[in-house]
């Protein structure tokens, strides 16, 4: 199934002549944080649900054209990149243009880009998530994955969860077939830290072993 098939059309765009009151009352009827705005039937923004509820209903939509906010993605847009328009923006809905008119076809509701992306390998297939701390500059996913198959690991979806102070956090999901000791060990000779808990990791249980040891000893 292709992200395409997702596009509503349930809900026409307003034309910006029409009256405040109209959205608000779209407003009133939906869920959705921002509604699409036309003049003469071409997209030129979106208005905000927050910002309408505070316009005098028998306002004139176009004599607030400096609210609008001009986001969207177009047929051939990435589903990975609709989702980060999606929060670049804070909406939930998105309108849609055709990638060469430019006209406007239908929007995408945040709900179904989720569960486009809950179906993706990454989250559907069976799997373990490893996830992974190195330097900022000193990573590479050339080499994260070098890592992996090497150790006859298969990825099947990796990002970068996390930047603070230098150090970037890699989320790396790893196919059911493989050996996660093996691969966390080698991330470990590597220079990674690895942030998740595993019960197939033999360094940690040795730590632990060696802990309840010292435990013991202390305790005679």
């Amino acid at each position: 199934m292709e992200i395409t098939d997702y596009i509503l059309k349930d809900i026409d765009p307003l034309e910006e002549k029409r009256q405040v009151g109209d959205a608000q009352e779209l407003f009133s009827q939906t869920t959705y944080s921002h509604i699409p705005i036309t003049r003469e039937e071409v997209y030129v923004g979106c208005l905000n649900e927050n910002d309408v509820h505070c316009l005098e209903a028998t306002e004139q939509i176009a004599d607030h054209a400096h609210m609008y906010e001009v986001f969207f993605v177009t047929t051939e847009t990435n589903w990975l990149n609709v989702v980060e328009i999606f929060a670049q923006n804070s909406t939930n809905l998105m309108p849609v243009l055709d990638a060469e008119s430019a006209t406007y076809l239908g929007y995408y509701e945040l709900a179904d880009v989720m569960t486009y992306f809950n179906n993706t390998p990454f989250l559907n297939e069976t799997g373990s998530i490893i996830v992974i701390e190195h330097g900022l500059h000193d990573y590479s996913f050339s080499e994260v994955s070098q890592i992996v198959e090497s150790n006859d690991g298969k990825i099947l979806g990796a990002f970068i969860s996390r930047i603070a102070n230098d150090v970037a956090q890699i989320s790396i999901k790893i196919g059911a077939d493989t050996s996660f000791n093996t691969i966390l060990q080698a991330f470990r000779r590597y220079g990674y830290t690895i942030v998740s808990q595993h019960q197939e990791d033999a360094f940690v249980k040795e730590l632990r072993e060696r802990s309840e040891y010292l435990e013991k000893y202390l305790n005679i």
